[in-house]
């Protein structure tokens, strides 16, 4: 029997960390009370969608609804499919137009108003299902028409709004009236939750080695809309055959082919060599919809298929549909190593022009992991201060001042707290996190039915002074519904961090290994825009430390044999409506 070889040698093939795509969701839309704006019959809507590019902050036209004639109420049937990236603030923008014929200039239809949100806002709703108040807003309308102006190119085929601020007379709107209610639903496609599990084998592959037979392996690589090719899985090497069965795999279906049963998927046969310099056997392609036909064979190399199943796995979003809330929780850094608050050298000094690196570490995580969280009500600790009124040492303090209830109103409530707290307490030492992490475990320890999933965010300067207790801390807390994130800012070596991440060895204590890697730590330092660009590098500083939340999640949850609840129930839909028409310009289905 042959067996297999450590795949540790095949570094040159590792994927790159977040190569798996994001999962897609289907926004439905529907409204209620719209403006009527027609003299002798109701008004016939139609809803475009648009998004934000993250750098240049531009609105594009992402894609338009059916119009649906003479409703108020309408409910539309035309999707909206979008990638979904937990990690990252994705901003949306829903305009309503009357619809008075059928060209696609959309400043020739009636304004009914518009609404904004982020898809984490939609998804993280009770239910997925988010309402929202529909306004007319006077920032981007156009002055003679009164009316929004998002079909203007700048020349790369992105669509702009007009920056113009005019009046609205002739839509005879008010800035900020509302107009009727968006109703907004996130479905996960149910592609995204397959994981396809296969084996092959392979008969008389040509001899590479000189003195011995072959040590073959292959490498899976799914194509991308531009052609190219991303490495998606490895096998393990057979040793010293040309007739091998690799062991069975398992590949979540949007890691194989993006959920397109038909996209191409390259697969490659190697001679492993001890040096690196791998010999290329041979290669062939097929797709997810040939390869779920059952056994098959690759006449080439005589690389053949024994068995392919395809099973359904829980999601992140089936969880944070069925109700699980995020509870985050932040813990700073207070101790002396930041200097003086009132000096512009401190980390902690409170500039009337910007914000510090703690204030834009927390906003930039917060602003995203608040839409989990539907109380939006969160716990703010400090550590390494001395308190009033008798100059008490504290590692576990609210920020707020109220022992009892730690808890903050929103990311701004937080930000007063912490303010607040910069100038009543005395900074001083040591740098300990044991007693926050301690804190939320404990919190964390008291809901265990899949219902909380607890987040913290220390962010601290310093080298930590309580290592072997932290560790502890942190080994007790993996077994526990809970996710840890240490943002390192200043020019301090964090050396002990990277240990606590626990990416190349699992950290442990007293002998007894975590049960999971619950830690993400990044520096902030990484991440200073030299241009002063802040919402860039502070959406990519949240992208890092966020992204592998939603795996930590549901490994917690597999772990504990919990599967996620049944959704809340929506109201009914609105009885069948008037025919609908096809829209006046051909949506744009490209995604995020």
């Amino acid at each position: 029997m042959e067996q297999p070889e450590d795949m540790a040698s095949l570094s040159e093939f590792d994927s790159l960390a977040g190569s798996i795509p994001a999962t897609k969701v289907e926004i439905t839309v529907s409204c209620r009370n719209l403006l009527d704006k027609d003299m002798f019959s109701k008004s016939d809507p139609l809803c475009v969608m648009y998004t934000q590019g993250m750098e240049n902050k531009q609105w594009r036209e992402f894609g338009r609804t059916e119009v649906i004639d003479n409703t108020l109420n309408p409910d539309f049937v035309r999707k909206f499919i979008v990638d979904y990236f937990f990690e990252e603030k994705q901003n949306l923008r829903f305009d309503l137009y009357d619809v008075d014929s059928k060209s696609p200039d959309l400043s020739k239809h009636d304004f009914l108003g518009q609404a904004f949100c982020t898809l984490g806002e939609i998804v993280g709703s009770p239910g997925s299902r988010l309402e929202k108040s529909l306004t007319i807003g006077a920032f981007s309308l156009n002055s003679r028409t009164g009316k929004p102006m998002p079909a203007v190119s700048n020349g790369s085929g992105l669509w702009m709004e007009s920056l113009r601020t005019t009046g609205l007379e002739a839509s005879g709107g008010v800035p900020g009236k509302k107009c009727g209610t968006i109703i907004l639903s996130a479905e996960e496609l149910s592609n995204c939750r397959d994981v396809a599990t296969m084996q092959f084998c392979a008969n008389k592959l040509d001899k590479k080695d000189f003195f011995g037979k072959s040590d073959p392996f292959l490498v899976f690589y799914r194509s991308n809309e531009d052609g190219t090719f991303t490495i998606c899985h490895k096998t393990e090497v057979m040793k010293n055959t040309l007739n091998p069965v690799w062991q069975t795999f398992s590949i979540p279906v949007r890691a194989l082919c993006n959920g397109d049963y038909d996209r191409t998927i390259k697969v490659e046969v190697y001679d492993w060599d001890r040096d690196g310099s791998h010999d290329f056997i041979g290669e062939f392609t097929t797709s997810y919809r040939e390869l779920a036909r059952g056994q098959s064979q690759f006449n080439i190399y005589e690389v053949t298929l024994l068995s392919f199943a395809v099973e359904s796995e829980c999601t992140f979003l089936d969880y944070i549909k069925g109700g699980t809330q995020i509870n985050f929780t932040v813990a700073i850094d207070f101790t002396a190593s930041n200097g003086n608050p009132s000096q512009s050298t401190s980390l902690h000094y409170m500039s009337p022009y910007q914000l510090n690196a703690y204030a834009l570490a927390l906003t930039a995580v917060g602003e995203i992991i608040q839409h989990y969280d539907s109380d939006k009500m969160f716990p703010a600790l400090g550590f390494g201060a001395k308190l009033p009124p008798d100059g008490r040492v504290s590692h576990e303090f609210p920020l707020n001042g109220n022992q009892e209830n730690p808890s903050c109103c929103g990311i701004d409530g937080i930000l007063e707290a912490y303010h607040h707290s910069l100038r009543t307490v005395q900074l001083y030492g040591p740098t300990n996190f044991a007693p926050v992490v301690t804190h939320v475990a404990r919190n964390a320890a008291a809901v265990q039915d899949g219902s909380q999933y607890s987040v913290l965010l220390i962010i601290t300067d310093g080298v930590i002074s309580d290592m072997a207790q932290t560790k502890e801390a942190i080994v007790n807390a993996a077994k526990l519904p809970m996710s840890i994130i240490i943002i390192g800012v200043g020019q301090a070596e964090f050396d002990a961090m990277v240990e606590l991440d626990g990416d190349d060895v699992r950290i442990s204590s007293r002998g007894k290994l975590a049960e999971r890697d619950i830690v993400q730590f990044v520096p902030f330092r990484d991440y200073v825009d030299r241009t002063g660009n802040h919402v860039l590098s502070m959406a990519r500083l949240a992208r890092d430390v966020l992204a592998e939340i939603p795996d930590q999640l549901v490994s917690y949850m597999k772990a504990q044999g919990i599967r996620p609840r049944a959704p809340p129930t929506a109201p009914a839909r609105s009885p069948p409506q008037s025919p609908t028409r096809t829209p006046p310009a051909s949506p744009l289905h490209t995604h995020i």
